[in-house]
Parts: C-alpha cells; structure tokens; sequence
C-alpha cells in the first residue's frame, strides 16, 4: 500500500537542522499512519544524508540542481498521495500530519499548510520580519503557501506539471497559482504552524536574502491568475527601484534641481518603508502571543522601519542585481536549504 504522506525535504550542508526537522517528522508522526520521507541532497558535504540515512530517511543525490527541479524529482521518486513539501531548516509542529489529513479530506481542497513562524527565542530582525506573514487564527482559504511548510495532493501537482524548473525563486507562489487557476482551493491551518530556523536573524541577511528571492518575483507577478496583491507585488519593486535611482542621480548631480527631485523621492522611499512597517507592526508577534501591547508596537515602529527598509532595498535591487543563492547563504552562518 502507498504511505498515507510522503515528505521531500530538500537539504545542502545542513546536517544539524535536518536532524531536528527529521526528528520532528519521526515523533509527530501516529501511530496509524503511513509516513515515507526522502531527503533530497543537493550535493552536501557535512554528512546530511547520513543524518537522513539514520532516521529512516531514502536519500537521493542530486547535486547542483534548481530547489524547482530538486522537489520534482524527489516528488516522482516517493509513492504517497499526498506530496508533503517541508525544507531542512524547518521543523513542524506535533500534530502537523494529523492535521494534514483532517485539512486534505475536504475533496475541495488540493493544498494546506501554514505560514512560517519565527524560532524561539527570536532575534528582534525575527519577530518583526515575522509581522510580514499573515498569520490565520483558524482555517482559512489562501493564494499562496510557502514551499518550505505545504503539503499537496499528488494528482493535482501532477496535473499543473509540479514546480516551474526555470525559476530560481517564488517556484512556490507560482505552483499556488497553477493550481487556483484550476479551480482548486488552498487553505492555510493553524495547526500545520512549522517554526523556520532560516528567519533572517540580522538586517544584513533580511537584505540579501530579498535580493535573491526577489529575483523572480516580477516575472512571477506577472502570470495568471492576476489579484490586487500580486499587481502590488509587482509595482511596488519597480516604483521603489526608481526611486533609489533618482535619489541617488539627483544627489550627485549637486545642482538644486537635482537635490530637489532627490529629496522627493527619497520622501517617497519613507512613505513606502512607513507603510510597510505599520502594517508589520500591526501583524507582528501573531506567532509570539506576549507581543500584545499597543505602546510596545509603537515603540518598536523604528525597528520595524529599519527591518521594512532593508526588505524594501533589497527587492528594488533585485530587479537589476541577479543575487546567487550562494550570496545569500553566504550572508547566514548557518547554512540552510530555504
């Protein structure tokens, strides 16, 4: 009989945080269920497929190859119904697969998972960046679920052709997508919560990390199923872009003029970072319940200004900066997978 749940977890030299997502696999996984995982390794070095090897794991080497086309082909090897996405660095809560099957026996229902939380205790960088996820209360239906936390029916992945191999990133937003262009609903519950051990911890790895996630993002945006958000993802970068530019040709120009226009873009740069940091304060600390009071949210405004500038910066320059994901991990002393 196939297993209930495949997992495929990607990994690339991260061995200690593998260990504490497989383990967190193993414990939350019941007794009257059915559970396959295969690791994916993109080529590591550190001993992360005998980790895998040791908790039962079926790893399948595959070095160099996109996260798109690593899942894939980790997908086509597993024999579960339901594909469950879950990256290295990520460890789920212990009813997450319980959860996972009360999600996915609505028939409607092709995707589920969660947004990521924060690990604990979190950096500030963490438990503000954490503001920029829409946390559900309950249940909820969604446009789009990270990769790193989603599980999906087999038939429906396989039908919209599984992760696009030509991206580099938001393979995810883009698998989401497909599948609501079918007419399949995707829901996002609480219970499916995983904490993500790869939230950027300093503002330098915030910046890096949206300089090379941001790299498909417009060309992603700009694909059907279209949506006042998906047009805002697409916008906001480009406008953002421009106005680094003029702030920046103004400035060296020296003449008032030029000083003139510069100090009306940059006003325009603070207004977006304005924006943006009251809406991740406003959402802030959905996953930290002590994170309740008002004048605490107030008084970290600054902090989340500072956390929504280096976002901001980093998905303006993506547009014209092709950031490697080596960059990035480059910028995290803990390498991961997501």
């Amino acid at each position: 009989m196939a297993p209930a749940v495949s997992f495929v977890i990607p990994v690339l030299d991260d061995a200690d945080r593998l260990r504490a997502c497989l383990d967190a696999i193993v414990a939350g996984t019941p007794e009257e269920v059915d559970v396959e995982i295969v690791v994916a390794d993109n080529g590591s070095t550190d001993g992360s497929a005998q980790v895998a090897r040791e908790r039962g794991a079926r790893v399948l080497g595959l070095p160099g190859l996109r996260l798109g086309e690593l899942r894939n082909r980790a997908a086509s090897a597993t024999r579960g119904n339901i594909l469950a996405f879950v990256d290295a660095d990520n460890e789920i809560a212990p009813h997450w697969i319980a959860a996972c099957l009360d999600v996915l026996s609505d028939r409607a229902t092709v995707a589920a998972g969660a947004p990521y939380t924060p690990p604990n205790p979190a950096t500030w960088v963490q438990r503000l960046y954490d503001g920029l996820r829409r946390h559900p209360a309950d249940r909820q239906p969604v446009d789009w679920l990270g990769s790193g936390n989603m599980a999906v029916r087999r038939a429906a992945f396989e039908e919209v052709g599984g992760f696009d191999t030509t991206l580099e990133t938001c393979e995810d937003v883009d698998l989401c997508r497909k599948l609501r262009a079918r007419g399949y609903d995707l829901v996002a519950d609480r219970r499916m919560r995983n904490v993500h051990h790869g939230d950027p911890r300093t503002l330098g790895q915030v910046f890096f990390g949206e300089l090379w996630r941001g790299r498909d993002n417009l060309r992603v945006s700009l694909r059907a199923p279209h949506s006042a958000r998906t047009m805002a993802s697409a916008v906001v970068p480009i406008v953002n872009l421009a106005a680094m530019a003029v702030v920046a040709l103004g400035t060296l120009s020296m003449t008032r003029a030029g000083l003139t226009v510069a100090a009306g873009a940059a006003g325009l740069v603070v207004v977006a970072v304005t924006l943006r940091a009251t809406m991740m304060i406003a959402s802030a600390g959905a996953s930290d319940p002590p994170y309740t009071s008002l004048a605490r949210r107030l008084g970290d405004l600054h902090l989340a200004a500072a956390v929504a500038a280096a976002y901001e910066a980093g998905r303006g320059l993506a547009l014209v900066t092709r950031a490697r994901h080596g960059r990035r991990r480059a910028a995290v002393p803990v390498r991961g997978a997501a």
